[in-house]
């Protein structure tokens, strides 16, 4: 059932979680256990859940004695593969504690945009949905080019709901909700709610490098946001902190209600709804 709110959320039947790597990566690695929590529960009451998940390069850093993301494709290629290894080490430790079994799925842009590997991908998710494992999709980094600071997979989650045919998409962020502005500026309101249709081009999203560790933003967020409404996928933005309130359906966050009469997702290239900021 797609989610029309917030409060549909715990009645949806599949959902697809984005965190990104600010809050997964150094001091915030204990989000890993919080985030999988709240995953097992949304799974023991009958959602499919895929996760969405940035965070390798970042992981690899003090790895391999790096005081700051590499600059240099080469850099980055390598420091993903490492990083890779050691975030999926993680999420599987974490998910032992359910008895849950992670499959690693690695995708780049051009994957979204070959009809063949489109397929490929949504069969292989599908079958990991079927034989009851979590999914844990990432940014193919090692072989990425330009698509390596592609939003910080905010765009990358959109596509994916869109291409399994999500219910709801869940945007996990450091924030606990989207600012008509930068929070810290005077007079940013928080924005509890967005319609269909909402025009959104008078306030001011930031797109910035968290922590030096992450290339996302509430810009690409808000941007991945349309996208997947557009798609007939309602969306939650919120903190990581709130990962369990937010898929227990509370009021939190920043809800962008979803088209009510969506391009059909049965034919054609996802993300061929284009989205609504630049």
């Amino acid at each position: 059932m797609t989610a029309r709110s917030r409060a549909d959320l715990p009645s949806a039947s599949r959902v697809v979680v984005k965190v990104g790597s600010s809050s997964i990566s150094g001091d915030g690695a204990f989000r890993i256990d919080l985030i999988v929590d709240a995953l097992a529960r949304a799974r023991e009451s009958g959602i499919e859940v895929v996760l969405v998940s940035s965070g390798a390069i970042a992981t690899a850093l003090p790895l391999l004695d790096l005081q700051g993301r590499p600059n240099d494709l080469a850099t980055q290629q390598a420091a993903a593969a490492v990083g890779q290894n050691v975030l999926m080490w993680r999420y599987q430790t974490s998910l032992d504690r359910f008895g849950l079994l992670a499959g690693q799925v690695l995708l780049t842009a051009g994957d979204l945009e070959n009809a063949t590997h489109r397929s490929n991908a949504r069969r292989a998710m599908e079958r990991l949905l079927g034989l009851g494992i979590l999914p844990i999709v990432n940014e193919n980094d090692t072989v990425a080019t330009h698509e390596i600071r592609f939003g910080d997979n905010d765009r990358l989650a959109a596509l994916v709901a869109q291409l399994i045919g999500a219910d709801a998409l869940v945007l996990l962020s450091d924030i606990e909700c989207l600012y008509t502005a930068p929070p810290s500026e005077p007079g940013a309101r928080p924005i509890t709610d967005v319609e269909w249709g909402d025009d959104l081009s008078e306030y001011t999203f930031g797109s910035v490098t968290v922590n030096g560790v992450g290339t996302g933003g509430a810009a690409t967020k808000a941007s991945a946001a349309k996208l997947a409404s557009a798609a007939g996928v309602g969306v939650l933005v919120t903190s990581a902190d709130l990962v369990a309130e937010a898929l227990s359906g509370a009021s939190v966050g920043t809800w962008f209600a979803p088209h009510p009469d969506p391009v059909t997702l049965a034919t054609g290239p996802v993300g061929a709804v284009p989205a609504a900021i630049d």
